[in-house]
């Protein structure tokens, strides 16, 4: 094992020190702390010097992969790169020195740019209302359930119990659907990945109370009968609630509320180019038609209004590109997707052929013959290979319409050369798997961990150092 792979704890000695803390420089001040609040032993730190602290945390943030090191082209959440200008504007002291309950006279600032900010987006969804309180996509998901359950509440309509959710969307949906208090109806899509309307007409009826769906759909295709759908929908007392994970390819194009949605969320982090990742900090504004403004004005789902830094990058996101050059974005990641699927067809499966959004999914390897994975090697196989050659793998076994979806998204921020780096590689992955698909079953080969367990590791996680000695 090298120096370097070892864990900080294993490189503690009994007695090292890395800080001294100054004398304590504010006479009859103790600084101690009251008995209830002291701890009954020492906690269980190592005990290392300074270079060691410092090469700890270097170490762990190469091991680290991020937007800012390399292609990560993960299908179905818009990796996108975030411009440094954004960072700069959140991080003035104006705005980072701002606190949540400051005298809401000394914030007109804060409400202009919120006021800027709702204009933006109703603009760009066809949205006529915003509320900027849900701090995440999924909290704007169950925040557009509770307003549509609310719209029903208050007309009596108390029968309308059920949401329908496509076969192939996002996981979130029928998830927060269910925290909602609805339940669920699946309907099918058809062979060209699309929702069938015809297996959708019988579902509804008076106990609908809308559809959860999005559009591009998660395989990267356009629902082209939209306006079927929504009048469907619409003249069976439902309403149309929009996912909108995948506006992406629909900036400056095409509008939501233009296709006859009347709720939807917006990620953030995903459309409008704020950090991604880490679990938080996120947003999820929520808009709706004209109709559930009162509605949207009313509910309460946070404490505050929302995570201002992030509105606020996203916002500086909007007025960089203007109103011509957001239209560029939707096209070029249109364009990058398509490139790839089209140069990388002849070596995996690609299940619909037709003219993709932002995302497309192949279904694993294929063979001479088009239809069987190469010699065992898997869709987890390529992405445990893609990591040796330094890309993040894209994102797998989802939707789970494929045995072996493989779901790219490139983004639009990523120049031709980088795809063509991305695509050659793929290329060389397949030929791999046909000439020896052992070098894909045992990679990664170069990663400090290789094929950990990771329903174990997800279901009981060890988050603390388990040391005896260090404990004794």
């Amino acid at each position: 094992m090298k120096y370097y792979d070892k864990l900080i704890f294993e490189l503690s000695r009994k007695g090292r020190c890395g800080y001294s803390l100054p004398e304590q420089q504010f006479p009859g001040v103790t600084g101690a702390l009251p008995a209830e609040l002291l701890r009954e032993k020492p906690a269980l730190l190592p005990e290392v010097s300074e270079v060691d602290v410092v090469r700890h945390y270097t170490n762990l943030s190469q091991m680290n992969f991020g937007v800012d090191t390399g292609f990560y082209p993960l299908g179905s959440c818009t990796m996108k790169y975030n411009p440094k200008i954004n960072e700069e504007i959140a991080a003035m002291p104006a705005f980072g020195g701002l606190h949540p309950l400051q005298p809401e006279c000394t914030l007109e600032g804060v409400k202009e740019i919120y006021d800027a900010m709702e204009k933006s987006l109703a603009a760009i969804t066809g949205m006529k209302h915003f509320t900027f309180k849900p701090c995440a996509g999924a909290h704007g998901e169950l925040t557009g359930l509770m307003i549509m359950r609310e719209y029903h509440m208050r007309r009596g309509d108390t029968a309308r119990v059920k949401v329908i959710v496509p076969d192939s969307a996002h996981g979130t949906n029928p998830a927060s659907a269910a925290v909602c208090g609805l339940q669920i109806v699946v309907v099918k899509s058809k062979e060209d990945g699309l929702v069938d309307v015809e297996d959708l007409k019988p579902l509804l009826g008076p106990d609908v109370a809308g559809i959860m769906m999005t559009n591009p759909n998660t395989l990267g295709l356009f629902e082209r009968d939209i306006k079927q759908i929504a009048a469907l929908v619409h003249e069976a007392g439902g309403l149309l609630y929009y996912d909108g994970a995948n506006m992406n390819p629909l900036l400056g194009v095409a509008r939501p509320g233009d296709m006859g949605f009347d709720i939807m969320h917006l990620n953030l982090h995903k459309t409008f180019s704020t950090p991604h990742g880490g679990g938080g900090p996120g947003s999820g504004p929520v808009g709706v038609c004209d109709k559930l403004g009162d509605i949207v004005k009313s509910l309460q789902t946070s404490a505050f209004n929302g995570n201002f830094g992030v509105i606020l990058r996203a916002y500086a996101y909007i007025l960089m590109l203007g109103r011509q050059n957001i239209k560029m974005a939707g096209k070029l990641a249109t364009l990058n997707a398509n490139y790839i699927k089209e140069s990388l067809k002849d070596s995996y499966k690609l299940p619909i052929e037709s003219v993709c959004k932002h995302e497309f999914v192949f279904d694993g390897l294929i063979n001479d013959g088009g239809t069987e994975e190469k010699h065992g090697a898997t869709t987890l196989d390529v992405a445990k290979r893609l990591l040796d050659y330094g890309y993040h793998a894209p994102t797998i076994y989802f939707p789970l319409l494929f045995h072996q979806a493989m779901m790219i998204e490139p983004t639009e921020t990523e120049s031709k050369e980088t795809l063509d780096a991305f695509i050659d590689v793929m290329h060389k992955i397949a030929a791999e798997a046909a000439e020896d698909p052992a070098i894909l079953q045992e990679a990664p080969h170069n990663a400090p961990i290789t094929r950990p367990d990771e329903t174990a590791a997800a279901r009981k996680p060890i988050l603390k150092y388990q040391d005896e000695a260090l404990q004794s």
